[in-house]
């Protein structure tokens, strides 16, 4: 009788030290899928500039992408240049519309604007998209930014953001003959329908601030700072990554409804 206790509690003590063993390894794997997937995400932050925010107590997963410095066209930039790459940020565009999971889009930016093809590809995908949007204009979003800005379903900008409404620019070698100026004005109406189209300002009153020469020292065009540019109809609302972030959970919710 006393054999079997003692095998008993032997017997007891092993699984214990098995249960607990597992335990441990449990953990161990969690730890390490959690660093894996801390590692991933900055990855992901530091080569696209762009995460998947899914921590919030809604439990609605938000892809966060970021507009920085130079919008790059067709030619790559100088390996010095902070740029916003069109080839990275359509793909991801896609695939969020086709995603299961992406309930939202959150776009921030700090532009200094770029190329004017790809700035209204990036802008047109944005404004196609089925999803909720919203973006939030920080540092500024000058140039071509306008469009990315105002494709959204609703608009923020900071306090002390700025926004550069200027003409159409071009570098390199430019043929002085008629047909070159009709095409800046095509491209130009281009932009402006586009930003009229999805924001509350009028066509008359966007290409007065486009060709003001009053502002701007060596250039024309018009510099809207913060509840500037709310008060022209160009951005929604002044406000910070709280208001954009709680915008974006009523329009996910609003669309479920």
């Amino acid at each position: 009788m006393q054999e079997n206790k003692k095998q008993d509690s032997q017997n007891s003590e092993n699984s214990q030290n098995k249960r607990d063993s597992q335990n441990k390894q449990d953990n161990e794997n969690a730890q390490d899928e959690q660093i894996q997937k801390e590692e991933h995400q900055d990855e992901r932050i530091e080569k696209l500039g762009q995460v998947t925010l899914k921590d919030n107590e809604k439990h609605q997963d938000i892809h966060l992408l970021s507009i920085i410095g130079e919008i790059e066209g067709h030619d790559n930039l100088s390996g010095n240049s902070k740029t916003t790459k069109y080839e990275h940020v359509l793909p991801q565009l896609a695939a969020i519309e086709d995603s299961k999971e992406i309930q939202g889009v959150l776009v921030i930016l700090n532009t200094m604007g770029g190329d004017v093809e790809a700035g209204l590809a990036i802008a047109e995908m944005l404004a196609s998209l089925s999803k909720p949007t919203v973006s939030l204009v920080l540092g500024g979003s000058h140039s071509i930014g306008v469009p990315i800005a105002v494709s959204t379903d609703y608009s923020y900008i900071v306090s002390t953001g700025t926004m550069v409404i200027h003409p159409v620019r071009m570098n390199g070698t430019v043929i002085g003959v008629p047909q070159t100026f009709d095409y800046f004005k095509l491209i130009q109406d281009r932009i402006t329908g586009f930003v009229c189209r999805h924001c509350k300002v009028n066509r008359n009153r966007f290409e007065e601030m486009m060709m003001e020469t009053g502002v701007l020292t060596k250039d024309v065009g018009t510099i809207l700072v913060g509840e500037e540019a709310v008060k022209n109809g160009i951005i929604d609302e002044v406000g910070g990554i709280d208001k954009a972030i709680r915008k974006l959970h009523e329009l996910i919710d609003g669309g479920k409804q």
